[in-house]
């Protein structure tokens, strides 16, 4: 693990604890959290990209540049390991036998 990985990690887990369950949660639907989740990976992703044009511009320091990419660096991870155990869930799905 390389140290923009590790501070990514520190960032995301100091802005938001994964055991302390949020107020309010969990009282949803699969679909609706899906579609909250997705929401929120979204709002991450324009973020990052804005900070990124302001930067370009002259308008933002480097330092939350840098902040915006680790975050939306790690969503993108976070997203690509839930796709692949849902699809790894999937195919076992597909070999159990009938």
């Amino acid at each position: 693990m390389d140290i923009r990985s590790l501070y990514a990690a520190q960032r995301y887990a100091a802005t938001l604890p994964a055991m302390t369950p949020q107020p309010g949660t969990g009282t949803g639907t699969v679909k609706e959290t899906f579609a909250a989740a997705a929401e929120e990976f979204q709002q991450t992703l324009l973020q990052a990209e804005t900070t990124a044009s302001a930067a370009m511009t002259g308008d933002a320091d480097p330092h939350a540049l840098v902040q915006a990419l680790a975050q939306s660096e790690l969503a993108v991870e976070t997203v690509v390991t839930l796709r692949n155990k849902v699809v790894e869930a999937y195919q076992e799905i597909l070999r159990m036998p009938v």
